[in-house]
């Protein structure tokens, strides 16, 4: 052996010592900083712009009303007037501030115009929250293309366009937050979510490339979250059956989104015990997962599905 493949081995030895270090020292630390009370470690909003979008009806509605309480002032795209006028009554009337826009999101010149008349009306974005999602819940084959291309228009390419359009001045000032609301079907597929699986996927991917780019970047104070719950029981996914895992409620779903949000956490996965479940398809045969899911209702959860028939 060559004095420089000795000088190889060493310098990979004293990697993998740093990184099993680092390892229990973030891991400690995290334990540690987990035990101090939630109230100690949220972060203030008053008087920060938040935008969410998808915010007329739904887990938007729930975040705004939330999010307005906390003393942020809320700003909300959605491509339903009306439901955005609902949103914008329901957060004065509790005593916020409400800002609305009707925007289609699948049209990036739209956005980008909606984008300059928010910070011209109401100014910086500090918080945005990516939440506009459709799904259209077919088999592959018979899921019309025109659908399929919408669902990507909103669930991930908006992403895209609403991020490129507030993060500039996040950057300017090292401080804002990006989050992404993602899905647990963008950490595994499910029947007759092709398209919507394909898109959660895309955005899960895109919130862990964007924090590492900001990382790499030294933007330290700009932050991002990606956010990934099982089904939730707002209309979007009317029909659903789930044995093992239960249907969700809008109220816990944005509760847990919020105090994500102010405790600045990378991901948050819903119910907590998913994330170990996902981890299944790493580790056991492919028939067995398949068995699994038969047994546990996952694999035909969409077979009854109904979807929303109309807007909250």
């Amino acid at each position: 052996m060559s004095a420089v493949d000795i000088l190889e081995m060493v310098a990979m030895l004293g990697m993998a010592i740093l990184a099993l270090i680092s390892s229990i020292f973030y891991g400690l630390y995290s334990l540690l900083y987990s035990m101090v009370p939630k109230k100690f470690r949220v972060k203030d909003i008053k008087g920060q712009v938040v935008l969410v979008t998808g915010g007329g009806s739904g887990i938007g509605r729930l975040l705004c009303l939330k999010l307005a309480r906390k003393g942020a002032r809320v700003v909300t795209w959605d491509v339903n007037k009306a439901g955005n006028e609902e949103t914008m009554s329901q957060v004065t009337a509790a005593g916020g501030q409400c800002y609305i826009y009707t925007v289609d999101l699948c049209d990036r010149h739209a956005v980008y115009a909606a984008a300059a008349k928010v910070k011209q009306e109401v100014g910086k974005v500090d918080i945005l929250i990516n939440n506009a999602g459709i799904v259209t819940g077919k088999n592959f084959l018979e899921a019309p293309d025109e659908l399929v291309q919408k669902t990507f228009d909103v669930n991930i390419l908006s992403h895209f366009w609403t991020t490129k359009a507030f993060l500039g001045d996040m950057m300017a000032s090292n401080k804002g937050h990006v989050v992404t609301i993602a899905s647990v079907a963008g950490l595994a597929g499910v029947n007759k979510l092709a398209d919507y699986c394909a898109s959660k996927f895309a955005a899960v991917g895109f919130d862990e490339s964007l924090r590492l780019e900001l990382k790499v970047g030294g933007y330290t104070g700009v932050k991002t979250t990606a956010i990934c719950p099982y089904y939730i029981n707002t209309g979007m996914f009317e029909g659903v059956k789930s044995k093992l895992i239960p249907i969700l409620s809008p109220e816990y779903v944005s509760d847990e989104i919020v105090d994500a949000i102010l405790l600045d956490y990378y991901d948050l996965v819903l119910p907590r015990f998913c994330r170990y479940l996902i981890l299944l398809k790493y580790f056991l045969p492919n028939r067995l997962l398949m068995v699994f899911g038969e047994m546990s209702g996952i694999t035909c959860s969409m077979n009854d599905f109904v979807g929303r028939k109309k807007d909250n």
